[in-house]
């Protein structure tokens, strides 16, 4: 009873708190918040109103509303802001098949993300990047290769890309919603059809999509992440769809995200996309902001990310827009700052005790050893050169991104309160006298000494007696990622021209091969490398992407037989230039697993292990397929069993699309069953009759197994009514 007294007297004394803060009823928190956005509407000017619908939300001190900055990046952890823990790049932990991790992975980017926001709203930082409403998943398709951005992505697979995406949306919302308040927002970017070309995409316009493409390969995973996910911002794109601008198409952000979707949150624009609408050399629809800013508001976007809507006072003015039509956007981001927290009391929203004591923990920082772990991908492995003893006399570590921090750290990225790089991992694991580092190259140059370019044959000599060579190559976040001015053979504006492994360190493997050593290639990038020639010249490959603050450890972990890798491609590794179409055709023909017909050097859902495991027969019951797995090695280990089908009655189609995945661990010796959902709603596809997405009965073969190449799947033939 005394208890029930203390509580009913706490909550009496928190609720007449609240009443005393109120002035004017937006702040009211017994109010619903759709009350108070409009109340507050009502009491702002039309230079206010625009002054709040911009990335960094501009003060109203006569009304005590504060300055409040939306613009916040947390793509694998929370970034630009100081110390973090640095997970693996985004398409490495798509590489793990392992949405669960992925959430815990998020869960701990909002939990600093929100630690960093609650100092800053208690010290004024405002016009930092220390914001809870952050600005991931990127849930473009990988269609390319090229693309530098790519590495952010989640891979060339709508429903991998879903999946995870979802896992993100929930980590980084404070679990499933919806709720009243939220630990941070989530923001699905970049809608729609955007990968590529980094140098033009302030003013392309994509024209060549059709409509099967557009809804099968392009939009799942934001239609997932508006309807399933619960995202509550998403950010329109630079480019153009045939001859719209992303950021001003009604089409896509009116009658599909919102009237078609039921999306209910915020859009937002990327950053000076808005500018891209009138500014010369880019889409030019619109002759100045004011006209772009009224045709982007009027078109569906919420906020600017940038100042452009500081003209919309002019627009109104000019009759271009209507200040209704603006407090119809301008509601949604008031609503957005009150489910934040920001105008209601600490006491009453529980994400405001999360604290700078809770970054970078002993705790966060063992799940990012656990990510990167599950990150590792091994590609080949022929005579099982790997795993290596932890008793060879000695080894030469050797290439550009072995002793490399920042490669580490992936693009944007946090600041990791310690780096473990690949050498040092190595060093660790079998005592730094064992282990001779030489360079050997750059990524893309010769190493030099005292001015002078060293040639391969020095470097073999300089290696002498040893006989095994861990050489890690690869690119670099430097040379691949978003818009960035390189000046090297292979590279343009972050984009690659060509896959293939940068000449310099193809010859040092090459020499290093020639010379008789036993060469184990770790490759780090963030997309697929053509590695043909490497196939022939090592003796294993282990791809390790960007792996994070503690990608050192685990790389190690893996070369040395402490971890079973269990990572696979969630992308396809072709084999040339020569298998790939046109960069800047958006057509899927040719493109990805789906649709590629030739041969690949590694296929989609590829990745080795130190253990053998045997599929069972499946079984398929009530949407449900059970089958059972045995691993039948002597080690223990895991696997990512994988679904796809096909449709035989549909020759347009995919070659096969994936629609379930579960990784499982099992020690040597032991057999589980997995049961793999696969729903009506997984049959959908485009039917160019009625033009929509609906679910086509017909028959179809239903893949299972360990990767998409069909020498590691089984089958069996489904009729669906």
């Amino acid at each position: 009873m005394k208890k029930i007294h203390i509580t009913i007297l706490a909550l009496a004394c928190a609720a007449s708190s609240i009443q005393a803060q109120v002035t004017y009823p937006f702040q009211d928190a017994r109010l619903s918040f759709e009350q108070r956005a409009d109340d507050l509407c009502k009491r702002l000017t039309l230079e206010e109103k625009a002054g709040l619908m911009q990335n960094n939300s501009k003060p109203v001190p006569r009304l005590d509303i504060k300055q409040f900055q939306w613009w916040g990046e947390a793509l694998h952890g929370s970034a630009r802001t100081g110390l973090a823990t640095v997970f693996p790049q985004t398409i490495g932990m798509a590489a793990s098949f392992d949405d669960e991790l992925l959430l815990q992975v998020f869960n701990i980017a909002s939990t600093e993300a929100r630690a960093k926001y609650n100092v800053a709203a208690k010290k004024g930082y405002f016009d930092t990047s220390w914001s809870v409403s952050l600005w991931t998943p990127n849930v473009n398709i990988f269609r390319d290769p090229r693309w530098g951005r790519g590495q952010e992505t989640y891979g060339e697979d709508p429903y991998l890309t879903s999946r995870m995406g979802c896992a993100v949306v929930e980590g980084l919302q404070g679990g499933k919603g919806p709720h009243k308040y939220y630990k941070a927002f989530a923001c699905a970017k970049h809608f729609a059809v955007h990968s590529g070309p980094e140098w033009n995409r302030h003013s392309i316009s994509i024209d060549d999509v059709s409509p099967r493409d557009f809804h099968e390969t392009y939009l799942p995973a934001f239609k997932h992440l508006v309807q399933v996910g619960g995202v509550k911002e998403v950010m329109c794109a630079y480019n153009s769809i045939d001859g719209e601008p992303c950021c001003s198409d009604q089409r896509l952000l009116e009658q599909l995200l919102r009237d078609e979707w039921g999306f209910k949150g915020i859009v937002v624009s990327d950053c000076g996309a808005i500018d891209d609408i009138w500014r010369k050399g880019f889409h030019e629809v619109e002759p100045d902001a004011a006209h772009a800013s009224a045709r982007a508001v009027k078109g569906g976007t919420d906020m600017s990310c940038g100042q452009t809507y500081g003209s919309l006072p002019e627009a109104v003015r000019l009759g271009k827009v209507t200040e209704e039509r603006i407090d119809k956007s301008l509601k949604r981001l008031i609503v957005g700052r009150m489910q934040l927290g920001e105008f209601d009391p600490d006491s009453i929203t529980r994400w405001n005790a999360i604290s700078m004591k809770d970054v970078s923990t002993p705790a966060s920082r063992e799940v990012a050893l656990k990510m990167a772990r599950e990150t590792m991908t091994l590609l080949h492995n022929p005579r099982h050169a790997l795993p290596l003893s932890k008793q060879l006399k000695q080894v030469v570590v050797m290439g550009p991104n072995a002793n490399d921090s920042v490669m580490m750290w992936g693009n944007y990225n946090g600041t990791p309160r310690h780096t473990v790089t690949i050498l040092d991992g190595i060093r660790r694991k079998i005592g730094a006298q064992r282990v001779k580092f030489i360079e050997g190259c750059g990524l893309v140059q010769p190493h030099r000494r005292d001015n002078q370019a060293l040639t391969t044959q020095q470097l073999v000599e300089e290696v002498g007696d040893v006989k095994t060579i861990i050489f890690v190559g690869g690119i670099s976040p430097q040379l691949e990622g978003e818009q960035l001015e390189v000046e090297a053979k292979g590279f343009k504006g972050g984009d690659r021209v060509t896959i293939e492994l940068p000449q310099v360190q193809r010859e040092m493997i090459t020499a290093l091969h020639a010379a008789g050593k036993q060469v184990i290639m770790v490759n780090c990038s963030g997309s697929a490398i053509g590695l043909v020639p490497e196939v022939t010249h090592t003796d294993a490959i282990l791809q390790a992407w960007y792996p994070g603050e503690r990608g050192g450890e685990a790389v190690a972990d893996v070369l040395f037989g402490d971890y079973n890798p269990a990572g696979k491609l969630p992308v396809t590794f072709y084999r040339d230039d020569s298998q790939l179409p046109d960069y800047q055709d958006y057509n899927m023909r040719d493109r990805t697993y789906r649709y590629f017909k030739g041969k690949p050097l590694f296929p989609f859902g590829h990745g080795l292990s130190y253990t053998s495991f045997k599929i069972g027969k499946a079984q398929l019951r009530d949407g449900k397929i059970t089958v059972s797995v045995k691993n039948t090695g002597k080690r223990a280990g895991e696997e990512v069993v994988q679904l796809y089908i096909s449709c035989l009655d549909d020759p347009n189609g995919p070659i096969k699309s994936l629609k379930g995945f579960k990784r499982m661990a099992l020690q040597a010796g032991e057999q589980r069953t997995v049961t793999l959902h696969l729903p009506r709603k997984a049959f959908e596809r485009f039917d160019e009759q009625t033009n929509t997405i609906r679910v086509v009965p017909g028959k179809y073969r239903v893949y299972y197994g360990t990767s998409s190449d069909e020498a590691d799947l089984q089958s069996f033939i489904y009729h669906l009514q």
